[in-house]
């Protein structure tokens, strides 16, 4: 009889009966209800800055794969479908189509496709999109529609800054948090989504449920998504504490910008996270540390895209010293 070879696939490398495609598909699931306040909130623009990225970042995968690759077309596994929503989810809904399908072309063709595909790539895909448009198209990439309530509709004709944008740019010409309160939205309106931002990250309500959903599913466990979170909190409650007119109050960190997007959604990424329990702490941590950092003493309001590109850079050699024990291995015990 011949020995058959040992073949290892890509990862993420999961035991579970749930299949790739039904993971993924979760994930599309989780991300309906930050969608739809999109759409209450911005509009048609959600809609198509949304269906741009995924048709975009689908098609690039096709043509990849079948033209310049040679390998199997793999779009409908759904890696590439999410990676446009994400992508979307991270942009400004005004920001112009040909911006939208250049940023999923770096996501698909240069971060992920030329590393080899799904399980190969090193950074989430979507985050890298981002942040390479980010640094292209600074202008208008911090261009963001303000919710507006008129009667009984929600509008986004008014550009104004995020949460975090008032409150940084305000700090630095010498407000204090007290004077910037009326400007702040309050809890409520963080939670709903009535507040600027992106275009997936403004209802921290309507990602809380999405997370729950891959929560129960077990799609995701709480180690990263949970340390993460806290990690932020603790570190901009310290400085909060220390200086409360100068440093905005932890909840505001925790429900504006992509903290929770970026906890639940892109930080948990099967492929850019450590396998093992131990690795993920040690992840979120990092990641926590960098946000609160940035966000904190940097030029940039925001920091959960810096920390989590960051961090994943790091995973491989995190990987290295949380191994799981081998199978068969026995363990040495000292004798007292």
């Amino acid at each position: 009889m011949k020995n058959l070879p040992i073949i290892v696939s890509a990862s993420p490398h999961i035991h579970s009966e749930k299949s790739l495609k039904k993971i993924m598909y979760d994930v599309v699931i989780a991300l309906v209800p930050a969608f739809l306040v999109s759409l209450y909130v911005f509009g048609i623009r959600a809609f198509i800055v949304t269906s741009v990225a995924i048709i975009s970042c689908l098609l690039f995968e096709y043509l990849i794969q079948k033209y310049l690759l040679h390998t199997k077309v793999t779009i409908s596994d759904g890696s590439a479908l999410i990676t446009g929503i994400l992508l979307a989810f991270n942009l400004p809904s005004g920001l112009s189509i040909w911006m939208v399908v250049v940023g999923s072309l770096f996501a698909i063709g240069v971060v992920k496709m030329s590393f080899g595909g799904l399980g190969f790539n090193i950074f989430n895909p979507a985050l890298a999109g981002r942040v390479f448009l980010l640094i292209s198209f600074p202008v208008q990439m911090t261009m963001w529609p303000t919710a507006v309530v008129n009667n009984t509709t929600m509008v986004d004709a008014v550009s104004g800054a995020t949460t975090l944008g008032i409150i940084k740019e305000g700090v630095m010409y010498g407000d204090t948090i007290t004077s910037l309160s009326s400007k702040i939205p309050s809890t409520m309106d963080m939670l709903l989504g009535v507040t600027g931002g992106s275009l997936g990250e403004i209802s921290a309500l309507a990602l809380l449920i999405g997370g729950a959903y891959l929560l129960y599913r077990q799609v995701i466990s709480w180690h990263i998504p949970i340390i993460m979170l806290a990690t932020i909190g603790i570190m901009t409650g310290i400085f909060w504490l220390i200086n409360p007119e100068h440093y905005a109050n932890p909840l505001i960190h925790l429900l504006s910008g992509g903290a929770i997007l970026g906890a639940f959604f892109m930080a948990t990424d099967l492929v850019t996270s450590p396998m093992t329990k131990k690795g993920m702490i040690v992840f979120a941590l990092g990641i926590g540390i960098i946000t609160a950092v940035i966000r904190l003493f940097g030029a940039y309001p925001e920091g959960v895209s810096f920390a989590i590109l960051i961090m994943n850079a790091f995973v491989p050699l995190i990987n290295h010293f949380f191994k799981p024990r081998r199978f068969g291995t026995v363990i040495k015990s000292k004798i007292m």
